[in-house]
């Protein structure tokens, strides 16, 4: 399973990737690498995924430096962190960073 200390480790040495899928959705939602690192070293899990057909994976929802809320579901990939998608979290789905609507 997933550890928060983990994943920040992984951000703070630069061993992280984003998928094809999760720069996609990151551009998107305007968001720069640098406020997807931000929120990653001031997140909390708040899901986690056993397996959906691409290994073990966890939601992580944390907040950049100017306060900006961001989810970013998050696989492994060897000792590598797999930033499978990230978004900015929002109604319906989400009436808070963490609370699902």
């Amino acid at each position: 399973m997933f550890k928060i200390d983990w994943i920040q480790d992984r951000v703070y040495h630069a061993e992280y990737y984003f998928s094809q899928h999760g720069d996609q959705e990151r551009q998107k939602d305007n968001l720069t690498i640098a406020e997807v690192e931000e929120a990653l070293l001031n997140s909390r899990i708040l899901e986690r995924y056993r397996d959906t057909g691409r290994g073990e994976s966890c939601l992580v929802a944390g907040f950049t430096n100017q306060g900006k809320p961001v989810h970013i579901v998050c696989g492994k990939r060897a000792d590598w962190l797999s930033i499978i998608t990230v978004y900015i979290p929002g109604p319906p789905k989400f009436k808070t960073p963490y609370e699902r609507g």
